[in-house]
């Protein structure tokens, strides 16, 4: 895809988070006045991840349009350093996390709703934005997964990264437990405490199987578009 394209849907899609994190933001819930604020819900993570990740993509972006062609190394090297974090931050959090919150939420509020996102949440979060945090998470990471080519960190490395990352969201949900006696997300109030550790422990598997999907994702998307522009190059036969 051309560059330009790609920089106008990127910009519209950070632009897009931008409003969907304002408007969350603007909402007078109770739960955002508790300990932990919006810092507790692991949607509210993913919407600031995700607004990073596409920010970085943006500033690279424009980085590239202000280096190409100028044969300064120095820029070249800074303009190298973005396209690596950007690449880090889509294999180990954008990618991964923003999955996990589009599956996990659906399936648990399809089984139960009231167990994730009760009916009352519906006075105070329009459809869209529910939505918003909740679906478009997904095609908007699928587009800029096909968008551009992303090189994955060693998978060693990637793994021990996301399961850090999810580790550490574990940690902070029980600790917001200890402090206010209530859990973040209502269905582990309804569950014993062999069955949170079971539950904690598929989460972070799940995350680990997220990072490997993207990985063969990423790598079978550009492994075909290389194989068609090959076929395309290969001169045709009288």
């Amino acid at each position: 895809m051309a560059l330009v394209p790609c920089q106008v849907l990127r910009v519209a899609i950070l632009l897009s988070y931008c409003s969907i994190l304002c408007n969350y933001k603007a909402i007078e819930m109770p739960s955002h006045q508790t300990y932990g604020g919006s810092w507790k819900f692991l949607t509210f993570i993913d919407l600031v991840i995700q607004a990073v990740f596409f920010g970085i993509c943006v500033l690279t972006d424009l980085s590239s349009l202000l280096t190409r062609g100028s044969g300064n190394q120095e820029q070249e090297r800074q303009l190298k350093k973005l396209i690596s974090l950007r690449d880090w931050m889509l294999a180990v959090l954008a990618f991964p996390v923003g999955v996990f919150v589009v599956a996990v939420f659906w399936i648990i509020y399809a089984y139960d709703r009231e167990m994730i996102y009760p009916k009352l949440l519906d006075n105070f979060i329009p459809g869209w934005l529910n939505h918003g945090m909740h679906t478009t998470v997904l095609p908007f990471i699928l587009i800029e997964m096909r968008t551009s080519h992303h090189a994955y960190p060693s998978r060693s490395s990637g793994l021990a990264a996301i399961c850090t990352f999810s580790v550490g969201y574990i940690l902070w949900v029980c600790w917001v437990h200890h402090v206010t006696g209530m859990w973040v997300y209502p269905f582990l109030e309804h569950i014993g405490p062999g069955a949170r550790i079971i539950f904690f422990g598929s989460t972070t598997i799940l995350m680990n199987f997220l990072y490997l999907l993207g990985e063969v994702l990423n790598s079978y998307i550009w492994d075909t578009q290389r194989s068609l522009e090959e076929e395309k190059e290969k001169p045709k036969l009288e």
